[in-house]
């Protein structure tokens, strides 16, 4: 309860203060992070040319870097970006979307946290496992892995999540049937979502836009992560219950769930947040 109060709070902040959340994503769900940086309350912007993510990355709030489709001009654009965040104490949140898929890909992704402070690293479990340095199997961008749908399965994902969290000083957000988030100190474990979630694409790019929005109105990086992921959650139920299962399929849940993130509210997040704390 203590932690889905701390997010209502952070919500409302969010609201009032309309952090400018810049993006340098994929082009496959760029106009969906967008459009739910905006349902939540930010203000997204989508620069990627080298010749002013530099600029625009100075008045910003916060940075979202993904890697859904790379190229080598977006990658020189991304780390420039990064750096200059990092001059700037802007907090960054990165989506390591198919680490492992290919040696580059995990090649761009190591380059990112090893050139860029990062306040939080989003990914599903086989994308952290591949960074933290495990053999994991990738299909495309998507993990042929999941999490155990019990916290008491995930004790070794755990640890793995601590203590790539303190060897790096940010925090860990993995999403699953069961999400994970932890800073190595404190470990959330959030059963908010619905497996529908799984069959639109963008769902995990959108969560990351919500923590880089979370992250834009709060230095406390544990929270706006956590933030980030039970929103998410929380919408996708919401949107699956709208559902009218004899007429309606997974676009019409794609707008449900924008429409629940934009009517979330900090009653609905205290009464529907499922986090459980270690």
């Amino acid at each position: 309860m203590e932690a889905c109060k701390k997010i209502s709070e952070l919500l409302s902040r969010l609201k009032i203060k309309n952090p400018l959340v810049h993006h340098i994503t994929n082009y496959v769900t760029v106009n969906d992070c967008a459009n739910v940086t905006l349902a939540i309350g930010a203000s997204p912007v989508m620069a990627d040319d080298i010749s002013e993510v530099k600029d625009m990355v100075s008045i910003a709030s916060s940075l979202v870097i993904n890697i859904g489709t790379l190229n080598s001009r977006s990658v020189e654009s991304m780390l420039a970006a990064g750096r200059r965040a990092n001059e700037l104490n802007i907090p960054v949140v990165f989506d390591p979307v198919g680490a492992g898929a290919t040696p580059y890909r995990t090649e761009v992704a190591r380059k990112i946290i090893s050139e860029i402070k990062l306040a939080v690293i989003k990914g599903n479990l086989s994308e952290i496992e591949t960074l933290y340095g495990l053999n994991v199997k990738i299909k495309g961008v998507d993990s042929l892995e999941d999490a155990s749908s019990k916290r008491e399965g995930l004790s070794e994902e755990k640890e793995m999540a601590k203590n790539f969290a303190v060897k790096l000083n940010t925090v860990i957000a993995i999403t699953g049937a069961i999400d994970i988030v932890t800073d190595g100190k404190t470990v959330y474990s959030v059963e908010n979502g619905h497996k529908i979630m799984s069959k639109v694409t963008g769902t995990g790019c959108m969560c990351t836009s919500l923590i880089g929005s979370y992250l834009g109105a709060s230095k406390d990086y544990l929270t706006a992560a956590l933030a980030g992921v039970v929103s998410m959650g929380i919408a996708g139920e919401t949107a699956n219950e709208q559902l009218n299962k004899e007429i309606e399929g997974t676009g019409s849940l794609k707008v449900k769930m924008l429409d629940a993130i934009y009517n979330l509210s900090s009653e609905t997040i205290l009464k529907r947040g499922k986090i459980y704390e270690e």
